[in-house]
């Protein structure tokens, strides 16, 4: 095996047994040890720079209880934005049909449906798909290629914050390509694996966190993931800062630069969706404060280095 990284008992103990994983992006077997996280090690690709845990977990893993009451709601400052985003897809709008893949709240295709787009969904969390069912959505509970929807069927699909959680990232762009129309929009968003954060915490950020994130995507990880599955046109952008992580480490003294890379509590920090919520939220209260937003996100993709990786890819 072309497996490549600093040796420990861990690790050899993996590799002799033949179950470490390629790159979910580019399917390189060259890789480095990046970390231990929640008895997980972790791997960063020679070829790509994704980072990604090196086994998957038990199969009996679940999502089907991921959301709960105090998660299936987003504040009214998110939504105002989800509404901006959707106008974006108007372009697209050739059969008028949309499908949202791991809606969780429902905040898009609330704000699709609204726009008069009709709306599919795909959800694996029962909460949450009970939740859409009850308010009237046409939604589907289970994976993606369980729906059987039919090829070059919608104008739009989305994936937000979903492919980071999936054991087999690539036959899931397969299905997408396969469900969108040609010249059809995939919009989707996921953690960056090569963002500021993760350079400076490595895997003590929160946001690596097997079995729950499996991989996160470097920009060329992703680029080639999407071309491989047949998009045409790939724009991707990072942007996205949760200082609040990066205060937590250096309060609690975490030793960013030194010492052995090893992390075995999951959540560790200010709970992720929480405290970006609360951010973002602060910084939509004013024109001022949104135009600093633009300027800092601005920024960090022009050097790369946002925490979070948006993707638009066109069939």
């Amino acid at each position: 095996m072309d497996y490549v990284a600093p040796r420990t008992a861990f690790i050899d103990e993996i590799v002799g047994l033949g179950n470490v994983r390629r790159c979910p992006a580019c399917d390189s077997a060259a890789a480095r040890e990046a970390g231990l996280k929640n008895n997980y090690p972790i791997l960063g690709c020679l070829g790509c720079g994704t980072i990604y845990a090196a086994r998957l977990p038990a199969s009996d893993y679940s999502y089907a209880d991921y959301y709960e009451g105090d998660n299936l709601s987003v504040p009214e400052a998110i939504v105002e934005r989800i509404e901006e985003i959707v106008e974006g897809f108007d372009a697209y709008r050739a059969h008028n049909r949309l499908l949202d893949i791991g809606f969780g709240a429902g905040s898009y295709i609330s704000a699709a449906a609204n726009a008069g787009w009709n709306v599919s969904g795909v959800e694996v969390s029962k909460p949450a798909f009970a939740q859409a069912r009850d308010a009237g959505r046409d939604v589907f509970f289970g994976q993606l290629y369980e729906g059987r929807y039919p090829e070059n069927y919608f104008d739009v699909v989305l994936a937000v914050e979903v492919v980071e959680h999936l054991p087999q990232p690539r036959d899931f762009v397969l299905e997408v390509a396969r469900v969108l129309r040609p010249g059809g929009l995939f919009w989707a968003t996921t953690p960056h694996g090569r963002g500021l954060s993760y350079r400076l915490l490595g895997v003590k950020w929160s946001t690596v966190s097997p079995p729950e994130h499996l991989q996160l995507f470097s920009r060329k990880g992703m680029e080639l993931l999407l071309t491989n599955a047949g998009f045409q046109r790939v724009e991707l952008s990072t942007h996205g800062l949760n200082p609040a992580e990066l205060i937590y480490a250096l309060r609690s003294r975490i030793r960013l630069f030194a010492g052995p890379n090893t992390v075995d509590n999951q959540r560790e920090g200010p709970r992720r969706v929480a405290s970006a919520y609360k951010i973002n939220t602060a910084l939509m209260k004013s024109h001022a404060r949104r135009r600093a937003k633009r300027i800092i996100n601005g920024l960090l993709n022009t050097v790369r280095c946002g925490d979070n990786l948006k993707i638009r890819a066109i069939l």
